[in-house]
């Protein structure tokens, strides 16, 4: 990225298109790596459908990966000082997901 893309204060202008801006709904999420790029996939599982669908596939360089985690953190620090902890049900509901599958 040269300088020109960059503004007087030094930040990006980004764009937010109104249809991006709107979100996706998702409950789930399964990440999968590989040496060069970590995929993260957006899921939404409803009760009494027979397939969760990907709503987004997301894919990082390890670098990007980490500092993604990173800013995670740092903003739920500042979530929490803000609103009080985030209560986790049960972290067992967290474990790792060996037995996903999916089609294309």
């Amino acid at each position: 990225m040269d300088n020109q893309e960059m503004n007087n204060n030094g930040q990006i202008p980004i764009e937010l298109k109104e249809d991006v801006a709107q979100g996706i709904y998702a409950n789930l999420a399964v990440i999968t790596h590989s040496s060069s790029e970590f995929i993260l996939d957006f899921i939404k599982m409803l009760p009494g459908m027979p397939k969760a669908r990907v709503q987004s596939r997301i894919i990082l360089a390890p670098e990007h990966a980490r500092r993604l985690l990173r800013a995670l953190e740092e903003n739920i620090e500042k979530y929490e000082r803000t609103f009080g902890p985030i209560r986790v049900k049960d972290e067992a509901d967290f474990l790792p997901m060996t037995n996903v599958k999916g089609e294309a």
